[in-house]
C-alpha cells in the first residue's frame, strides 16, 4: 500500500515535470517567434513592390516608369535613406497582361511582404490589382494609370489606391477644349481601342465636352489592341470627312494608325493623350506622318522650370538617355511615397496611406501636386505638337485648387 502510494506520487511528479518541460518549450517557441518578428521589423530595409509591364506590348511604359522610381529611391538611399533605413524595390513582371498583374501583386504582398506597391503602368492592368491591394490594406500608387475607376468606383473612393498622374476625364476635356478653342474645328470622329478602359474613358470625356462646346461627333470606330491593319475603319472615317480625329490609344497602335491614315491621304489633325508620349511612336509611324498631330501629357522636356531641368539632368546622368514622360511620372511616384513614409514616420501601411491622403503642394519633377478627396492629383497638363518627329510645347494648363 505504501509502495503504491510512493509509486503514485512519483508518477504524479513525473507528469508535473513533463508539463513544466512542455510549457517551457512552448514558451521558448513563442519567444523565438517574437525574436524572429523583432529582427524582421528591425531590418535595415523598407521593401516596396513594383508591379510593371517589363515585357509584352507596353513594356516600354513599364521600363520607363521603373527607371524613374529607381532614380528617386537611389537618391533617397544616398541621402541616408528613409527613417534610417534603405529602400529596396522588389520588381515583378506582369507581362502587359491583366491576369499576370493580379498574380504579381499577390506575390509581392503575400510572399515578399512589401509595405506598398508601385504600378502597374496601364489602366487595365492597374484595375486588375485594385481589389488585391484593398483587401490586404496595402497602399498602391500607379504612376501612369489614368482611368477614373482606379481610385473611385460606384461613387466610392478606394481607401488604399492612389496615383501620381492626372485622370482620363481631365485629358479628354483638355483635348476637346483644344480642338474647339485652339484648332477651332467643328466636327470630329473618335477612334478607340475597344479593349482598353483608358481609351473608353478618354473617348467618353472628349465626346461630352466637344459636344457641349458646340462641336459634332460624326461617328465612332473601334479597334483592338495588337491589331495590325486599320485601313478598313480609316476608310470609313475618311468618308465622313471630319475636321479632326481623336485617337485615345497607346503608342504601338497609334503609330500604325497614323501611318496608315496618312497613306490613305487623310491630312486632318489627329489628337491623342498621354498614351502617345513615347519615342517609339516615331519609330513606328515615321516623322512626317506625325506632323499635324497633338496630344496632352504630364510635362515637357522643354519646360525651363528648375525642378524639371534638375530631374532631366539626373536622369541623363543615371541612364545616359532623355527621360520620357513615364520616367518622370515614375520618379514622381517615388517622391510621393518617400515623402509619405517620412511624414508618417512609420512603415505601417495604414499610416502610410493616411500620409499619402494628406499630401499637399508636394514639389515633383512635373510641378506641384496636391491629392484630392478621390486620391487623384491636382497638377498641370501640357499640350504637345509633333513637329518632324519631335514633341514641341504648345500650351500649358494648370487646374485651379
Amino acid at each position: 500500500m505504501s509502495m503504491r502510494k510512493n509509486e503514485g506520487a512519483e508518477e504524479s511528479m513525473r507528469k508535473k515535470l513533463a508539463a513544466v518541460i512542455m510549457s517551457t518549450l512552448l514558451m521558448a517557441g513563442v519567444l523565438t517567434g517574437c525574436s524572429s518578428g523583432t529582427k524582421q521589423e528591425a531590418t535595415n530595409e523598407i521593401k516596396i513592390g513594383g508591379n510593371f509591364e517589363l515585357t509584352g506590348g507596353v513594356a516600354n511604359y513599364g521600363k520607363q516608369a521603373v527607371n524613374g522610381i529607381q532614380l528617386a529611391i537611389k537618391q533617397a538611399n544616398a541621402s541616408g535613406g528613409v527613417l534610417g533605413k534603405q529602400i529596396k524595390l522588389v520588381l515583378a513582371d506582369n507581362k502587359s497582361e491583366a491576369a499576370e498583374a493580379t498574380n504579381a501583386i499577390t506575390k509581392l504582398i503575400t510572399q515578399d511582404k512589401v509595405v506598398a506597391v508601385f504600378g502597374p503602368a496601364t489602366s487595365s492592368n492597374t484595375l486588375a490589382t485594385v481589389r488585391v491591394a484593398q483587401d490586404n490594406k496595402i497602399p498602391l500608387i500607379t504612376p501612369t494609370g489614368t482611368s477614373e475607376k482606379i481610385t473611385v468606383e460606384n461613387g466610392k473612393t478606394h481607401s488604399y489606391i492612389f496615383r501620381s498622374c492626372f485622370i482620363d476625364p481631365l485629358q479628354g476635356m483638355i483635348m476637346a477644349n483644344f480642338a474647339s478653342n485652339t484648332l477651332k474645328v467643328k466636327t470630329a470622329v473618335i477612334y478607340i481601342d475597344n479593349s482598353s478602359d483608358y481609351s473608353k474613358g478618354l473617348a467618353k470625356s472628349f465626346d461630352e465636352v466637344f459636344t457641349k462646346n458646340g462641336g459634332k461627333v460624326l461617328g465612332q470606330e473601334a479597334f483592338l489592341q495588337k491589331d495590325q491593319d486599320f485601313k478598313s475603319a480609316l476608310t470609313k472615317i475618311k468618308a465622313l470627312n471630319p475636321d479632326v480625329i481623336f485617337l485615345p490609344a497607346y503608342y504601338e497602335e497609334v503609330g500604325k494608325i497614323v501611318k496608315q491614315a496618312r497613306e490613305l491621304g487623310m491630312t486632318m489633325p489627329i489628337l491623342g493623350a498621354d498614351g502617345w508620349d513615347d519615342a517609339k511612336v516615331v519609330e513606328i509611324a515615321g516623322a512626317a506622318p506625325l506632323n499635324n498631330t497633338f496630344f496632352c501629357s504630364h510635362y515637357s522636356s522643354q519646360d525651363t522650370d528648375s525642378h524639371v531641368v534638375s530631374f532631366i539632368e539626373a536622369y541623363k546622368k543615371e541612364y545616359n538617355q532623355e527621360p520620357g514622360v513615364f520616367s518622370a511620372l515614375g520618379y514622381d511616384a517615388g517622391l510621393f511615397l518617400i515623402d509619405a513614409i517620412k511624414r508618417a514616420n512609420s512603415t505601417d501601411p495604414a499610416k502610410i496611406r493616411e500620409a499619402l491622403e494628406q499630401t499637399k503642394n508636394l514639389q515633383l519633377s512635373t510641378g506641384l501636386m496636391t491629392i484630392d478627396a478621390n486620391h487623384n492629383p491636382i497638377k498641370s497638363v501640357v499640350v504637345l505638337e509633333m513637329k518632324d518627329g519631335k514633341p514641341t510645347f504648345k500650351e500649358k494648363i494648370t487646374p485651379k485648387l
